[in-house]
């Protein structure tokens, strides 16, 4: 995928995807700024969500930060002032940082708690979750009894992830990676999913970007947001229901009750689904983080 970016930097313009938009930075170094551009379906809509931009930045930051201990991240600073000169303008303040280059890993390393989304669906027609068989009648959103790698492939423009098995993305990656991302995903996920329970909120899977700088495999991109993660109020969690969750939701119910054919170009999104999606994006972070987001970044 490929467009302008929403942020005009004087630096070579590198990539922009369905929410990113990636600068050259000199030194090894990017500079991703995250847009308010929200998708559903795979499909960018025309209209932003404000401050989405905002909260995924500020969420990935705390999660770099709290999980350090566990494993190393591609982030260098999320201060201006460190930026190269000419990107530090305060229209992306707040919604950037500086990082690491990275080697990244061509799989996705996903990890579940829970059955939903495609695993759920595989359950309910195979009996099976990414090939292997689980035991009958569990219920959809039913907590499983460990957490388990999933891993999927990295699609490439206009397909689809696709879910492997961990004995084929051992055989992309190699059996030493495969087994370092899959121990690491899970530490990760485990100690995230931990604390975000005791702030009221599951994680009921995950997506992790990997990849290697000087040798290291590193967390990069995002980590346990509302887009690369399936957040629920613990509260309204019950095995055998959907429950709502901290991100665009509201825009997917809005087009799943259109007749339209989920391909560009998108519809309209009224501005009540869009201020939805704004407060539950704003709800997950400041829950999460116990911090307001205005205060964010300080």
């Amino acid at each position: 995928m490929s467009r302008e970016p929403a942020y005009q930097l004087n630096l070579p313009h590198v990539y922009s995807g369905k929410v990113r938009d990636i600068y050259e930075a000199g030194n090894d170094q990017y500079l991703m700024v995250t847009s308010d551009r929200i998708s559903a379906f795979d499909v960018v809509m025309d209209q932003p969500v404000p401050d989405k931009g905002r909260v995924l930045m500020a969420m990935s930051t705390f999660w770099f930060e709290y999980l350090s201990g566990s494993m190393e991240s591609h982030l260098i600073s999320t201060d201006l002032s460190d930026f190269p000169q000419q990107a530090q303008v305060p229209e992306i303040e707040g919604r950037s940082m500086l990082v690491r280059k990275v080697e990244m890993l061509p799989i996705e390393c996903i990890v579940r708690g829970y059955i939903t989304g495609s695993a759920w669906k595989e359950y309910k027609k195979h009996g099976t979750m990414h090939g292997t068989e689980l035991p009958e009648n569990i219920l959809e959103s039913e907590k499983l009894p460990e957490p388990v790698f999933t891993p999927s492939t990295k699609a490439q423009d206009g397909l689809h992830d696709e879910n492997i098995s961990f004995t084929q993305a051992a055989e992309i990656v190699g059996d030493e990676v495969a087994e370092m991302a899959r121990e690491k995903a899970l530490e990760l996920y485990t100690r995230g999913s931990e604390y975000a329970l005791g702030r009221g909120i599951i994680i009921a899977d995950t997506k992790f970007e990997m990849g290697f700088v000087e040798g290291t495999l590193v967390v990069a991109d995002e980590i346990l947001t509302p887009d690369s993660s399936r957040f629920w109020p613990l509260d309204e969690w019950t095995p055998g229901t959907t429950p709502p969750s901290f991100d665009k939701q509201p825009v997917r119910d809005f087009l799943d009750g259109l007749d339209w054919d989920k391909s560009p170009p998108p519809p309209e999104l009224p501005s009540d689904v869009i201020t939805a999606s704004s407060q539950r994006y704003r709800e997950g972070y400041e829950l999460i983080s116990n911090k307001n987001l205005d205060n964010w970044p300080g």
